[in-house]
């Protein structure tokens, strides 16, 4: 069976990309057609063959992991370039997207299922949910995202909310020690220290890298979720007094 041929006109039609594209991509070298119809008269139109499908499948890869068309024609030209890698390096890309896009998928349901209960919602509602999820995505990656949704799933709503209204409690009794000028030595403000760990690590799960993406969100925003985390941070100062003197440490560092 003879090898499947095709025009310029064809190939683009079947990949989606335009004839303009791969007649640059011939221009420049990067891919041109190596077969021609009839014999190799100098008359013959030229076509792609197989292999030339296969090199492009190479160079639309490796243009979608962020290289440039220098660093393509680069790259194939090396002695220890594998296209196996390239298909794999191509897999684990698109499947971090897919967990960016499942993630995602599942804030939309959780926004949905608020649109849902109420009989209308507030522009600061829309407002604050765009907040928070440029805010986690820029502090959070995929994988730890997914860490994070997997304790939610087994700590289950009712802690989640105990915690969530504890933190409030918490504060309020370590910024009532430091407004008294309560020594951080004091076994009562050691006992709240070990009450503000205790909630940081069961968020972390005691994973360091978590603990790292916590702590940066927490030292370059000024708002978290409705928080004053500039008043916060006085109050984390004081409470890391306390627990230097206890000998307390995170999980994880």
């Amino acid at each position: 069976m003879p090898d499947r041929l095709w025009k310029v006109g064809e190939l683009a039609a079947r990949t989606g990309l335009t004839v303009r594209t791969l007649h640059h991509y011939d221009a420049i070298g990067l891919l041109s057609p190596s077969g021609r119809t009839g014999s190799a008269h100098a008359s013959g139109h030229r076509l792609y063959i197989a292999a030339d499908v296969t090199r492009l499948h190479q160079i639309v890869c490796l243009k979608q992991l962020g290289f440039s068309l220098e660093q393509v024609k680069e790259y194939m030209t090396r002695a220890d370039y594998d296209p196996r890698a390239v298909v794999r390096l191509h897999l684990e890309k698109v499947r971090r997207q897919a967990a960016e896009l499942a993630e995602l998928g599942d804030r939309l349901e959780a926004l949905a299922n608020t649109l849902d209960a109420a009989d209308a919602v507030s522009p600061d509602t829309f407002l604050e949910t765009i907040e928070v999820m440029t805010m986690i995505e820029k502090y959070y990656t995929p994988e730890q995202l997914e860490q994070l949704k997997q304790r939610k799933e087994q700590v289950g709503d009712a802690r989640i909310k105990e915690v969530e209204a504890e933190w409030p409690r918490l504060m309020a009794e370590v910024r009532t020690a430091m407004d008294a000028g309560t020594d951080p030595a004091d076994p009562k403000v050691q006992d709240l220290a070990r009450r503000w760990v205790g909630l940081v690590n069961e968020f972390t799960g005691g994973d360091p890298g978590i603990f790292k993406s916590l702590s940066s969100m927490y030292a370059n925003e000024d708002n978290v979720r409705g928080m004053d985390v500039p008043a916060m941070r006085t109050m984390m100062e004081y409470v890391q007094k306390a627990m230097s003197a206890a000998g307390i440490t995170f999980a994880g560092q």
